[in-house]
């Protein structure tokens, strides 16, 4: 089984169980309930669930094929994609693209207000703006951002690629200033209907992420903005173990797991 090993008011590690189902902090006294854990899955079971959704499996399939309810298996797949959150790739180094996107539902979904409001493509949509970092040996990082100017993603890329790194990216006005903190800079002009530039510079590699995203998000039907980033975070993790066998990526992800959570059946 499961149990939350920190409070969710002051961080501690020590806890016990009380009535229905909540747990008592030793430090700080708070009770809290365990959003329906610990879910009584055993490790067997847990390796079992994380094949199926490895394997693209809707959470209504991997509930059919583990004689699990459905909202037991969500509160699993949450915990998962909550692991893969933590999974960040190190520091990237030598040549890397970065660029922004904008991730939204359809247009005639929205509210009736923003569609009054009406809305832009690209650039100044109201959309949510995702920033990304791709490393040319093929990991990625991405996260969602509240804005796309120069103060929110310039200290983003100074802390995930070293100084001395050779940056591509387009000619966006946030990314002016990159240059002068240190790193070699090489613009692709997009607006001049240039993708490749003459010394084989480009940010392909990131737009081709992008694409693999929006796909996947797509074949949800929709998710809510709150759970966005769990919903990239999985993608992005799947993305740079895309390599790895499979029996290896449940290796890996169950070790994610009893990093943050106890474990015990």
């Amino acid at each position: 089984m499961i149990g939350i090993k920190k409070c969710p008011r002051c961080g501690n590690t020590k806890s016990w169980r009380v009535r229905r189902g909540k747990r008592r902090c030793s430090e700080c006294r708070y009770e809290w309930r365990e959003s329906g854990l610990p879910l009584h899955l055993s490790a067997t079971e847990w390796k079992k669930l994380l094949r199926w959704f490895l394997l693209g499996l809707s959470s209504e399939a991997i509930a059919r094929e583990a004689n699990l309810g459905k909202g037991q298996v969500l509160r699993a797949l949450m915990l998962v994609r909550e692991s893969m959150v933590r999974d960040i790739p190190p520091v990237f180094e030598g040549i890397v693209e970065i660029d922004e996107t904008y991730l939204g539902g359809s247009w005639k979904n929205k509210r009736k207000s923003t569609r009054i409001q009406g809305s832009k493509r690209g650039r100044g949509t109201s959309k949510q703006a995702v920033f990304g970092i791709l490393c040319r040996s093929g990991k990625v990082w991405a996260d969602v951002v509240p804005d796309v100017e120069a103060n929110t993603l310039i200290p983003l890329l100074r802390k995930r690629v070293a100084i001395g790194s050779v940056v591509c990216s387009d000619t966006f006005r946030s990314y002016t200033g990159v240059a002068a903190k240190g790193y070699v800079h090489r613009l692709v002009k997009h607006d001049q209907q240039e993708y490749v530039d003459a010394q084989g510079n480009h940010i392909n590699g990131l737009e081709g992420f992008w694409g693999y995203l929006k796909r996947k998000l797509a074949a949800k039907g929709g998710i809510r903005r709150e759970r966005l980033p769990l919903y990239l975070a999985e993608y992005v993790w799947r993305y740079n173990h895309r390599d790895m066998k499979i029996e290896d990526q449940i290796k890996l992800i169950f070790s994610l797991l009893q990093n943050r959570y106890e474990f015990s059946g």
